[in-house]
Order: C-alpha cells, then sequence, then structure tokens
C-alpha cells in the first residue's frame, strides 16, 4: 500500500495515528513537526492541518498534556506533548485490543469459523464483552 493509497482510507487509519502518538507519548515529549515526520517513516502522510487539531481533541478528551518550550532555533516556541495518566490507560487498551486483532486479521484460516449473524453484530459492536463472545 502507498502512502496515497493510505490517505483514502484516511478514517480507518486515523485510530492507528492517535494509538501511534500515544505511544510515542508516553516514551516522552513529542512536538507535531518531530510527529509528522515520524509517522512518515511508517507510511502515514499527515498534514499539520489534520495533525494539529488531533492533538489539540486528544488533549481536551484528557490523553495529552501540553506546554509551551523553545525548541532552541532562533527562540521559537512549541508546543510539547507529553501522555497522562488516562492516555496511558488508554494506550494499555489499544494494545491489547491491537493485540487481539492482529491475531485475528493476520492468521488465514484454512477452514474459517462460519459466523452466524448474532455473532457478527456482537464481534462489530464498540464495546467488546469477552463474556458474550
Amino acid at each position: 500500500m502507498t502512502a496515497t493509497d493510505s490517505m483514502e482510507f484516511h478514517d480507518l487509519l486515523a485510530g492507528f495515528v492517535r494509538v501511534h502518538i500515544l505511544h510515542h507519548a508516553v516514551e516522552g515529549e513529542v512536538y507535531g513537526q518531530w510527529l509528522i515526520e515520524e509517522l512518515a517513516r511508517h507510511g502515514y502522510r499527515i498534514s499539520p492541518g489534520t495533525l494539529y487539531p488531533m492533538l489539540q481533541a486528544m488533549e481536551e478528551r484528557g490523553y495529552l498534556t501540553s506546554r509551551e518550550d523553545s525548541d532552541g532555533r532562533l527562540g521559537r516556541r512549541r508546543k510539547v506533548y507529553t501522555a497522562t495518566l488516562e492516555g496511558r490507560r488508554g494506550l494499555g487498551l489499544a494494545r491489547e485490543r491491537l493485540r487481539e486483532l492482529t491475531g485475528e486479521v493476520s492468521y488465514e484460516h484454512k477452514n474459517p469459523p462460519k459466523k452466524t449473524a448474532s455473532s457478527r453484530s456482537r464481534s462489530h459492536g464498540i464495546e467488546h464483552d469477552r463474556s458474550d463472545s
């Protein structure tokens, strides 16, 4: 899949971008331009016009916190972001779900189990209750 292909699936990939941001914000402080370059290394072409509103929304939801910092070049100021406790908890949950999803979508079944209409409707809900699966 090329970068252009991935842009066609922006709505699907936005969740992966958010998880990627949280991953790095848990490791340490991150800032917009660094994130743009890091995400590009992984095949995501994301513009500042997309990234900064995403960062702001993640901060408003309590996943990130920010502070102003000097970038050391020409005395410019920039916002640096780190993950909050809620962001760390969210990343932990995302990792659990990612492991489960990876196991399911990367494994090709020779004889995939038939899904009934009721199991399909349960598996596509937003909430996931293991006792119901």
